[in-house]
């Protein structure tokens, strides 16, 4: 691509300023200023002015131009006490340049260089349910049977609810779009399942479920979402709807069911995790949701369970407790578990209902928790794994997954969720609604 090196006036709000059109092409095509070029990346003229010097005016603050301006220079975002966070993310909005200004504020992921950002106190009463992190930086938090939908900036958008009904999980189908699942609502057959509106807190449909060509009231669990449009959640219902329901994310319409085996515990699975590479769906119901664990991978293009393990009928002793989480590990051929000490644990995907291998040297947390605490969670982001226990988050890298780095920060108490996305990692607390926001840093300047 060539760039002519044109020299560029701005009368912004009655200060000029003067760039090369070099500098206005690293703003992309799709921003303001790449709109100042024509298919070929020449830079067309103003008012039909054919003098070699163009002066654009722009009726918008020349302080946050200044910013942004020397932000397309440079790389760097150095933001003045005198500008507003929030105006200069206004401005950059107007000018396509939010991509940019994210870029500069934090780098890409790494869990051993997270910085703290800020808290968030929640707005509603008692305890959290979920925190899910958004493809574009910001979250979503559910309370009770609201929802509560931040931007990457926290801005606070209109809040999702279901019929007031407890939410159960949440999750974002794409930057635009979540899934909230709550309870059942007796005597109604519109399902447990609604899709948002994240900007408006629209709902723009409802989810059901058919049994034997009747629309049956259930409650919906878990969610997870696949690269194919597909929707699942953990179901319950008060006829035969206990399992695992399917549906189109474009429609909305259901379109499969796992139907639960006797003897196992699919509709009170509390995590689901959708695998690419395998295309099977890890669905996981630990204890205290149920008194023993259970987790399986199922395969939906036959309708069958190609694995599975419980630790129904096996002895609880001082070192093994029950299993709290699990997370599978698909480039390893794993299933990660952890227990209410913070042990992890490891099971072979080639080995139908193999034994837990623990691992204490895991803890970072020593001795037995705090009755207070939440029960630990677990997330795997970029070939780290990540495990929260009490009030800390501990990171895992490696082969051997070696603890490298802890993660503690705020006041709000125990650790119940946490979530990582969009570069950045919320962790929701169990008191006072708050959550933490924590980023990567940009390197340092060389």
């Amino acid at each position: 691509m060539k760039i002519p090196k044109d020299k560029v006036r701005f009368n912004v709000g009655g200060r000029i300023f003067e760039t090369s059109s070099t500098t206005l092409a690293n703003s992309g095509r799709n921003s303001f200023f790449g709109a100042l070029f024509n298919e070929n990346w020449t830079l067309k003229q103003p008012n039909n002015d054919s003098s070699s010097n163009c002066e654009f005016f722009i009726d918008r603050s020349p302080d946050c131009f200044s910013v942004l301006l020397d932000l397309l220079r440079t790389g760097d975002l150095s933001i003045p006490p005198n500008i507003p966070e929030r105006q200069l993310y206004r401005e950059a909005s107007f000018y396509g340049l939010l991509d940019h200004v994210r870029s500069a504020k934090w780098a890409q992921f790494d869990g051993n260089r997270l910085r703290h950002s800020r808290s968030v106190k929640g707005q509603a009463p008692g305890d959290g349910t979920a925190i899910r992190a958004g493809p574009d930086g910001g979250c979503c938090v559910a309370h009770g049977s609201v929802v509560h939908v931040f931007d990457w900036t926290m801005e606070e958008h209109p809040p999702l609810n279901l019929d007031y009904q407890r939410v159960n999980d949440v999750g974002w189908v794409d930057s635009e779009s979540i899934i909230v699942s709550t309870c059942e609502k007796l005597g109604r057959g519109d399902g447990g399942m609604g899709l948002f509106s994240k900007s408006t807190g629209e709902l723009r449909f409802k989810f059901q479920v058919c049994h034997e060509n009747q629309v049956k009231s259930f409650a919906a669990g878990a969610l997870s979402t696949s690269s194919d449009y597909k929707i699942f959640s953990s179901c319950k219902g008060r006829s035969n709807e206990y399992g695992i329901g399917v549906w189109d994310q474009v429609t909305g319409k259901q379109i499969d069911f796992f139907y639960e085996s006797p003897g196992w515990s699919l509709g009170d699975a509390d995590k689901l995790q959708w695998l690419n590479g395998s295309n099977c769906l890890m669905v996981a119901t630990s204890f205290p949701r149920t008194d023993n664990c259970y987790i399986s991978m199922l395969d939906f293009r036959d309708k069958r369970m190609v694995w599975s393990w419980s630790d129904f009928g096996a002895p609880i002793t001082v070192d093994e407790k029950r299993v709290r989480d699990a997370i599978a590990m698909e480039d390893n051929n794993a299933i990660c578990v952890v227990n209410e000490y913070e042990d992890l644990g490891f099971m072979d995907l080639r080995m139908n209902g193999g034994s837990v291998r623990w691992s204490s040297r895991s803890r970072m947390m020593k001795g037995k928790p705090s009755e207070e605490s939440c029960c630990p969670r677990l997330a795997l982001h970029e070939g780290q794994l990540f495990s929260s226990m009490d009030d800390c988050i501990s990171v895992f890298c490696g082969p051997d997954w070696v603890l490298t780095s802890g993660l503690r920060r705020s006041y709000g108490g125990s650790i119940c969720d946490f979530s990582i996305g969009g570069d950045r990692l919320f962790a929701l607390h169990s008191e006072e609604n708050v959550f933490d926001v924590w980023e990567t840093p940009p390197p340092p300047i060389s």
